[in-house]
């Protein structure tokens, strides 16, 4: 099974397979989504921006994550997680505030005063480096088809089998390059996967 040298090159892929829209807004998911959508924008032309998301952990081991929420929309759950650790999503309302909050500074640090661009009867393609559970390309997706795009396709160059299925109620059109049997985890099918800053990241949309 092919394995990505990086994210750029995983765009480039990407870009490839995506049909050529007019005048499309790419939001990419950060900070590891914006490396695979520069490559996109760069094939298709149209508008590149951020779309902040922020996953919702569970407090006693934050890394295991049962929701997401994305700026713009309310906090999506992960509900099979949350009944499987006996948790409702009011006993994670603390953490879901604290995460709005993180959420409003990295759009600020980001974007500063500058709203995202109308999406309202637009092409919308939503990036990300990849699908694991999927809540919080989900939680993205829902944020943009509430602002009432023309079309909405979410692209990723890799993910999970079951999850990209799941997917395909959220989008217009669902985009990956690989869906392995074995998928254990994102990182695992690119060579190079660093984790990105948010210095990285403006630096990113800047050059672009």
């Amino acid at each position: 099974m092919q394995v990505f040298a990086d994210r750029a090159e995983a765009g480039a892929l990407l870009a490839e397979r995506l049909p050529e829209v007019h005048d499309p807004v790419v939001l990419a998911l950060p900070r590891g989504g914006v490396a695979v959508a520069v490559p996109v924008v760069r094939r298709l032309g149209g508008e590149l921006d951020v779309l902040v998301t922020r996953k919702i952990g569970y407090p006693p081991a934050p890394e295991l994550g049962v929701g997401a929420i994305a700026e713009g929309g309310e906090p999506v759950f992960d509900l099979t997680m949350l009944d499987r650790l006996g948790l409702t999503p009011e006993d994670v309302a603390d953490v879901v505030e604290r995460e709005r909050h993180e959420l409003a500074r990295r759009v600020r640090a980001y974007r500063g005063d500058r709203p995202l661009p109308p999406l309202a009867g637009r092409e919308v393609i939503v990036v990300d480096d990849g699908l694991a559970t999927g809540v919080t390309a989900r939680a993205a997706l829902r944020a943009v088809a509430a602002a009432g795009p023309a079309r909405v396709t979410l692209a990723v160059p890799v993910g999970a089998e079951e999850t990209v299925e799941m997917m395909r109620a959220e989008a217009d059109e669902v985009v990956v390059l690989l869906t392995p049997i074995d998928f254990r985890a994102v990182g695992q099918w690119y060579e190079h996967f660093d984790q990105l800053t948010d210095d990285d990241v403006l630096d990113l949309l800047e050059r672009r």
